[in-house]
């Protein structure tokens, strides 16, 4: 695993995305527009097989709010999921903070968020370890350290801007840093003592921790960052008004009164939905271009 530099990853991120675009592109038209379907994904942030589980009941539901098939279309990678939205391959994506604001930027704005879960104003990403040594964040000087995709906002983005905030340059101040691709392989690198330390998302940390698929009196949470905007359910620009109408709707009468509604809200570990606007992933869009991470 080599060490990060903004440059690579840059080349990286515009490589995969390049190469998704063609992908992408060589579906003709004819997949772009399939009448009576709604298509959605998600970040793959989490294993395929997770994300298809937690997908199900929710798909179910919009299903019978707007009166379409939805079907839930998995990538292979963040990129991906980027330029699925924008040509017309999806219509509506489970974006991170990070993802949202790449899409948004590529689409020139044609890209609209729509809910995202209460939890998601004010998200944060833990940082997690074995080792006793490691008690803040400038302890991780001259030790490794694994971010999840170079593309997540809860991964990736918003750790490093705090290490860079405690002056911390995950560049020349660490050891190596590596990339899991995914917030529980994270885990599973820094429990397995690939690494010194793991930053990921506070909600599949302690999903894990409640299913008990991680000890933490072994594995440990030693800094958790601030709040800050996270992910969302964005569709392209040109979706139907109505359309757009009837999924807002749909996710803002979720509650946990009805079997229906708790089983998603707690599948997709919200308490609620609310409206969401571009506006509010200002601060990510800064965080990025201050890495270096979006031109």
């Amino acid at each position: 695993m080599m060490s990060f530099s903004p440059l690579r990853a840059l080349k990286t991120m515009f490589t995969a995305t390049a190469a998704a675009g063609l992908m992408f592109a060589a579906t003709g038209a004819g997949a772009q527009n399939t009448p009576g379907v709604l298509r959605v994904s998600a970040i793959p942030d989490e294993a395929p097989t997770e994300l298809q589980r937690k997908f199900k009941p929710l798909g179910d539901y919009l299903a019978k709010a707007t009166g379409l098939k939805v079907e839930f279309t998995p990538v292979t990678d963040y990129a991906a999921s980027v330029e699925g939205l924008i040509n017309r391959k999806i219509d509506m994506v489970w974006f991170g903070g990070f993802t949202f604001v790449q899409a948004h930027a590529r689409s020139k704005g044609q890209v609209t968020p729509l809910v995202q879960r209460a939890e998601d104003e004010k998200f944060r990403s833990v940082f997690i370890t074995t080792n006793p040594a490691i008690q803040k964040l400038e302890d991780l000087k001259g030790k490794t350290l694994s971010f999840g995709s170079e593309s997540s906002t809860s991964g990736h983005l918003m750790p490093r801007s705090y290490l860079l905030a405690a002056k911390i340059n995950p560049d020349t101040d660490l050891k190596r840093v590596a990339y899991s691709g995914a917030h529980d392989a994270t885990v599973a690198a820094v429990a397995g003592g690939k690494v010194d330390a793991g930053a990921l998302n506070i909600s599949v940390w302690e999903k894990l921790v409640e299913a008990k698929k991680v000890d933490p009196k072994v594995v440990r949470v030693f800094y958790t960052t601030p709040g800050y905007f996270d992910y969302n359910w964005s569709v392209r620009s040109d979706m139907s008004p109505a359309l757009q109408k009837k999924i807002t709707d749909a996710f803002l009468a979720l509650n946990d009164g009805t079997p229906e509604g708790k089983q998603i809200l707690d599948l997709q570990r919200a308490t609620r939905f609310i409206p969401t606007r571009a506006a509010n992933y200002g601060a990510i869009e800064a965080a990025a271009r201050n890495a270096g991470l979006l031109k």
